[in-house]
């Protein structure tokens, strides 16, 4: 662990926003131009729009990162030598939002205290909407800049209204006029996620720069004056929100019925023949491409299409080569297509051409039967897609296959949804000359017989260990003595104490055991640890900090007496919507600093902020995901940190869900590769790990401890785990993270379908899980304040299902495991064995990475 005592900024510090800087054009997308853009030259131009001066670097939340600063798109052209010239639109505008923010903020905490909720347990995720305002537009230059922002976070879901996923009149107004006033116009967008654009189509430069972390502002520079060149691509649908399948009962506090079944974003857009605003996989670029099939090559074990890309265009860029499949519908019906491998090119000169082949396992194309409790694939035509996105694919090649075959045998899991999935009626988007495609393409015969079944087995917990002796865990690490030996000595307390977060006791009545960004004593500003309540035996905890735009730690720290102090408050960022009564509160709670305090050097962990998830993906290159990742692995070692809560890679189910910016793609297999990739670099570093969440369906954030998503199992297999699952085969993540949410009536961290038999059975994870914070009480149903149909989980129900740590940990927890070990009565009784083997798991993780 490296201690830092100069407050300047470090070289790793500039050496990873400069790293930043160069991959995030990767991540922006061009979605409309008239060639107006790139610039030749900086010179004057006006800048307008909610984020020209309040950029957003990533969302709110447990995502966002406690940089030193970071470049706002205003700073950002100004550093590129531009003269911004509207001045006095910008003025005005921040003028206007902060009295506007404080009124909101008396509102809030009206609202918060007529419905006897605290202030910040109300406010958590809530984001202002944008409001009316009028100032001129008029400047002196040609060129204008709006930067429209969104911003979204952890506690709320977004809403259907104009300041959110609807454009306001305000912004209407502005943006046309801007379009009309000026000879060069590019509408930006910084935003985490989908907004409609419907009222202002007629705008002819649009770019999607995302929220891409700490040198915002200055890749958007870049982007205007041509240093680089946006190349990246749409990992989820965009459309009018009305028409998204998952929007009905989005949101139900209770239950929410997961009913489009595997007809998620483009999967359903393009088999109902739906027009869409920008398709799955869309991106423009400053030059442009022609995609055309050399060969398709394939056998019962994998599938090899080659591509010819030419750049047609005027500069250099690069390209995302996508394949899709069209499966035959026998038993099972299937959508249009599904995405089944993609690969980005090497940087292409104008006028030249690249060969680029996308290889991916044959069994890519099988589908879950809930009938035969297994995949399989189906007889009949599987034809293979080539293109640049979902709505601009060609047929690069049809395999044929003879019979059934059956790839994977498997138990049924989460059974209880209690409906039929959509069987939606087909208008499918074909293009023209499909037929002719087909009758060119190349066939390629498979057969059933070749095709090798794997049959999973769901051992039962292995037996009791006979009681032992106590001694030093020294000695395990030593090799004199065996982990079951050290576990055969623990007493019951002890064994119970391995399977929750490292809380601290407080007096009744002071609060929370453990809060998040200060349940750390090792690492300042962690979210929490391992148990450290058998270092007496040599047993040392696991420190954890949260992410996934980086590393989320206090930005400084003294060391007293041995002790990290950090300067972290973890309401913070909350303070203003508390009342006067909780200020004086926890005014009156705070330690007041000690002479050796006072005196004590302050140490510095500034972190940079990487670009938020959906960004990453929508650069479809690995390497990118792998690159951000090295660097918050190379953090992660400086400051001591051995699991990072992140990445993030929930569906993008609807556009509705609050926490979409965390997270990578409405499809499992670019949510799944971004994932492994980011795995990759985290844990090429010793001693660093990932905590891949939330593991499943946590797919909203209204009532998020205790809703239930209802979901079928074809559903759950191919959509909402497909993408855990690429990840935990290939980039073996130490550690996964449940979620907050039930899944057909049970809370995902007290399931053993999910948890043990899926998980470790069938994808062989071997590392821990830990559950997300309070899941078993603390901000439950005081949060929500409402009668909820569903109990908080259960300590002992995560032993139980193989969730291994309850995390923050708390007395109650303990007590929770304790009881169920004796009283046969508990929902979740367990037996010595059970707890013997979590122990096992916890301690197979702690000498992993603290060797």
């Amino acid at each position: 662990m490296v201690h830092i005592t100069d407050a300047s900024m470090q070289k790793f510090e500039k050496e990873h926003i400069a790293k930043v800087r160069e991959v995030a054009p990767e991540c922006a997308i061009l979605l409309k131009s008239n060639g107006d853009f790139p610039l030749d030259a900086a010179g004057k131009i006006a800048l307008f729009g909610s984020g020209a001066r309040r950029t957003i670097k990533g969302g709110t939340g447990s995502g966002d990162v406690n940089v030193r600063a970071y470049t706002t798109v205003e700073q950002g052209l100004e550093n590129a030598g531009f003269e911004v010239v509207s001045k006095a639109w910008l003025d005005a505008y921040e003028e206007h939002m902060t009295k506007t923010r404080k009124e909101w903020i008396t509102a809030m905490k009206a609202e918060a205290a007529a419905a006897g909720i605290n202030g910040i347990m109300y406010c958590m995720g809530k984001v202002m909407p944008e409001t009316a305002y009028e100032f001129s537009l008029e400047s002196d230059a040609d060129i204008a800049i709006y930067v429209l922002a969104r911003n979204s976070g952890e506690g709320a879901d977004r809403t259907m209204v104009a300041g959110d996923i609807n454009l306001t009149e305000t912004e209407i107004r502005d943006i046309l006029a801007l379009q009309k006033q000026y000879d060069k116009f590019l509408l930006v967008l910084n935003v985490g996620g989908m907004v409609d654009l419907t009222p202002v189509n007629t705008v002819e430069n649009i770019l999607l720069l995302g929220q891409l972390g700490t040198p915002t502002g200055d890749v958007l520079a870049d982007l205007v004056l041509g240093k680089s060149y946006p190349s990246g691509k749409l990992a989820m649908t965009w459309a009018p929100i009305a028409e998204y399948p998952s929007t009905e009962g989005f949101g139900d506090p209770d239950d929410t019925y997961y009913r489009e079944g595997i007809y998620v974003g483009y999967r359903y857009f393009d088999t109902v023949g739906k027009e869409v605003t920008y398709p799955f996989g869309y991106g423009l670029s400053y030059t442009t491409f022609a995609v055309e099939t050399k060969d398709i090559v394939a056998d019962e074990k994998q599938v090899t299409v080659t591509a010819q890309v030419i750049n047609t265009g005027k500069c250099a860029g690069k390209e995302v080569v996508q394949v899709y499949a069209s499966l035959p519908e026998g038993d099972l019906d299937q959508p249009y297509q599904k995405l089944v491998g993609y690969a980005k090119t090497k940087e292409v000169a104008a006028g030249e051409s690249t060969e680029v082949s996308v290889t991916f396992a044959t069994q890519t194309l099988a589908s879950f039967s809930e009938k035969d409790s297994a995949y399989i694939m189906e007889a009949g035509e599987y034809v293979i897609r080539l293109g640049s996105h979902s709505r601009d694919t060609m047929v690069a090649g049809i395999l044929t296959l003879d019979d059934k075959a059956v790839l994977e045998k498997t138990k049924h899991i989460c059974e209880g949804w209690g409906f039929d999935d959509l069987v939606p009626e087909k208008v499918a988007f074909n293009p023209d000359g499909e037929e002719e495609q087909k009758e060119a393409a190349k066939h390629i015969a498979l057969s059933a017989a070749k095709f090798e079944t794997v049959t999973y087995t769901y051992p039962e917990v292995a037996a009791e260990i006979p009681e032992g002796q106590t001694f030093d865990f020294a000695e395990v690490l030593s090799g004199k003595k065996t982990l079951e030996e050290f576990v055969a000595g623990l007493s019951d307390k002890q064994l119970a104490y391995l399977a929750i977060g490292n809380y601290k006791d407080v007096p009744e009545g002071a609060g929370a055991e453990s809060v998040i960004g200060a349940a750390g004593s090792h690492v300042a500003g962690a979210a929490g640890e391992s148990t450290s309540r058998l270092e007496d035996l040599g047993v040392g905890g696991l420190y954890m900090a949260d992410g996934p735009a980086g590393l989320r730690l206090a930005t400084s720290y003294k060391i007293v007496d041995g002790e990290i102090k950090g300067n972290a408050n973890a309401f913070a960022n909350f303070m203003e919507f508390m009342g006067e009564e909780e200020l004086k509160m926890m005014a009156s709670m705070a330690p007041k600093p000690s002479e050796a305090e006072l005196a004590a050097p302050e140490n510095y962990q500034y972190c940079i902020a990487i670009p938020i998830g959906t960004a990453l993906a929508q650069a479809w290159n690995d390497d990118v995901a792998e690159i951000c990742g090295d660097m918050v692995g190379q953090e992660m070692e400086m400051f001591g940190v051995h699991l990072w809560l992140a990445p993030a890679q929930n569906i993008q189910r609807s556009p509705l869900c609050g926490r979409n910016f965390e997270y990578y793609s409405e499809e499992p297999i670019v949510s799944g590769r971004t994932s492994a990739a980011v795995t990759r670099g985290v844990q090429k570093h010793p001693g660093c790990g990932v905590t891949i969440k939330h593991f499943a369906c946590n797919n909203q954030e209204t009532n998020r401890f205790l809703s239930n998503s209802v979901v079928s199992e074809r559903a759950l297999r191919e959509i909402y785990l497909k993408g855990f699952e690429i990840c935990v085969r290939s980039a073996k993540p130490e550690a996964i993270m449940s979620s907050y949410n039930l899944v057909n009536g049970e809370h995902t961290c007290n399931s053993k379908d999910i948890q043990t038999h899926v998980l470790r059975n069938e994808w062989g994870h071997e590392g821990i899980v830990m559950t997300d914070w309070f899941v078993t009480g603390g901000m439950g149903n005081g949060a929500e304040h409402r009668d909820n149909k569903y109990e908080t989980g259960s300590a002992a129900g995560c032993v139980k299902a193989g969730n291994n740590i309850t995390m923050p940990g708390g007395s109650s927890d303990l007590a929770d495991i304790l009881d169920a070990l004796t009283n046969k009565e508990h929902a979740y009784a367990l037996t010595k064995a059970e707890l013997q083997q979590n122990a096992m798991t916890v301690l197979k993780e702690v000498i992993k990475l603290r060797k």
